[in-house]
């Protein structure tokens, strides 16, 4: 039987769960499921994910779930999948992994890598050549990790795939990635033809073990027998590219135009800014976005939900014998004044993203006294975020491309105390959409582009999406904000060489 129904099904792996939502062409959502998983961290600031278990099982798990009940694999016309992201899987001649899929920026195992290529290559270089400097985020200097220090893994590779392009192997047999994915290649990707570099190729990886690179709304090719015996989806279902999970949730949220922006509140914050063209500049990422012909300026912190499930396990059962759950602290938070009584955090815990590009940053809370309390310790967390927000956000103002609008979207929205004081430490409006899927919704919709019956990306609001809510700054607290603002971005250039050392000296304690 061939899936020729009208519905869309889309599927997104993310770094702690997994979801799934079958659409009507319309963008109504029919039914919807989540599994969550755990991310293996088997040495400090490495993280990891298995690919048969989590991107590949979840994925099977997923359709048969939203396929078991009122709708069939007979009514899917179409699915695409999204994944976190960039993620480096080495898989061998057969597309079997060979390792367990090496991570997006959390991972931070390749450190010395990037410090190689940027010396051997030139740091201009590649910056001219791909839109961004090597970082963490960076596949390049992961893929020469597993050249340097797996070299049997390495010999065996026929192929570097993404998550989901794991996906898609696993479902057509065809090897691709999509054109946002691999503008995370660097230093393997020209962002001026949007097509695979040569230039510094000697010092990663032959192209010849990369797959060729498609658009998101292109179809790869079609289920195959061995995959619908897994997943229940019917044979010769068209199955689209897909992207990665932020520009996903973007296209989920209605970023389709030039100054739209996308901030996703998930483990960790995620920007994603529609530009005109790419804005060099070494603090940010260019890279293609996941509707043909455009352009995105993305970046982000390195922690976000992260911070928050951190302090809830740490702080899980108290002297009194409550449950610190997120309710309760969220409470004690709330009862604590803006600028939490002097004492500011930088929640570099995992490293940090953009701007700062600094993996061997730490996190620190600064100003603590003995009064004060839990509540204090977890707002400072949560207006750290929106400190890192606004860094982020001046750096796109500085370069010209400041967003007109900002939209929200994932998991963390559903806590609007934290939406509004990002709202209100940026000074930014936040537009919220009433459905916050996340990813697989774009997923759905990205599948729909591809079969050619969703609405033009342009076309979507008003269909596929409908503001719910608009959070406006609160002005009352702004000379606090903007005090300890200030206090947050000095303390990071104090503080830096010392956190670095640290980091050194934990290294040197691994050992």
């Amino acid at each position: 039987m061939t899936g020729s129904g009208p519905l869309l099904l889309g599927i997104d792996i993310g770094t702690a769960s997994s979801k799934g939502v079958l659409c009507t062409p319309e963008g109504d959502v029919l039914a919807s499921a989540t599994i969550a998983h755990e991310t293996s961290f088997p040495r400090p600031g490495w993280a990891e994910h298995d690919a048969d278990t989590i991107w590949w099982g979840e994925f099977v798990q997923l359709c048969r779930v939203l396929l078991s009940g009122r709708y069939g694999p007979a009514d899917v016309g179409a699915v695409a999948v999204s994944a976190i992201g960039p993620c480096m899987l080495p898989v061998d001649a057969g597309g079997r992994p060979l390792r367990p899929g090496i991570l997006y920026g959390i991972d931070r195992r390749a450190t010395a890598e990037i410090d190689l290529l940027h010396e051997r290559c030139g740091r201009d270089a590649i910056l001219a050549l791909g839109g961004a400097f090597l970082t963490t985020q960076a596949v390049g200097p992961k893929i020469r990790w597993l050249r340097d220090h797996e070299p049997e893994v390495f010999a065996q590779t026929a192929m570097i795939q993404s998550s989901q392009g794991y996906v898609v192997f696993r479902l057509t047999g065809e090897h691709r990635v999509d054109r946002h994915t691999a503008s995370y290649y660097t230093p393997l990707f020209d962002l001026e033809t949007m097509q695979w570099s040569g230039r510094f190729a000697d010092e990663v990886i032959g192209l010849d073990r990369l797959p060729p690179i498609v658009e998101s709304t292109d179809v790869v090719g079609t289920v195959t027998a061995a995959a619908s015996a897994e997943t229940g989806l019917c044979v010769g279902t068209p199955v689209a590219m897909g992207t990665m999970d932020a520009v996903a949730e973007a296209l989920s949220a209605g970023v389709t135009r030039p100054g739209e922006m996308l901030v996703m509140y998930g483990s960790t914050l995620f920007l994603v800014n529609l530009a005109e063209a790419p804005h060099i500049d070494p603090r940010i990422w260019n890279t293609a976005y996941c509707l043909p012909g455009r352009v995105a300026i993305t970046g982000g912190l390195a922690t976000s939900g992260l911070l928050t499930s951190w302090f809830r396990d740490l702080v899980r059962g108290d002297a009194a014998g409550e449950v610190a759950d997120y309710a309760t602290l969220a409470a004690r938070a709330q009862a604590v004044p803006a600028g939490c009584d002097g004492l500011v955090c930088l929640p570099y815990f995992a490293g940090e993203r953009n701007p700062l590009h600094d993996p061997e940053a730490r996190g620190v809370f600064a100003g603590l006294t003995l009064a004060h309390t839990q509540g204090h310790l977890y707002r400072a967390l949560l207006e750290s975020v929106g400190y890192g927000f606004r860094h982020n956000l001046e750096v796109h103002a500085e370069i010209g491309a400041a967003p007109r609008r900002v939209l929200a979207a994932g998991g963390w929205v559903q806590n609007l105390a934290w939406v509004q004081m990002l709202s209100d430490i940026a000074g930014m409006t936040q537009e919220i959409p009433e459905r916050t899927i996340g990813a697989s919704y774009g997923d759905a919709f990205l599948a729909g582009q591809a079969i050619g019956v969703a609405p033009p990306p342009e076309a979507m609001e008003g269909t596929w999406v409908r503001i719910a809510r608009t959070v406006e700054p609160d002005l009352r607290d702004r000379a606090t904000y903007d005090e300890t603002y200030a206090v947050y971005r000095s303390l990071y250039t104090h503080v830096r060489d010392d956190l670095h050392a640290l980091s050194r000296l934990a290294g040197e304690r691994r050992t």
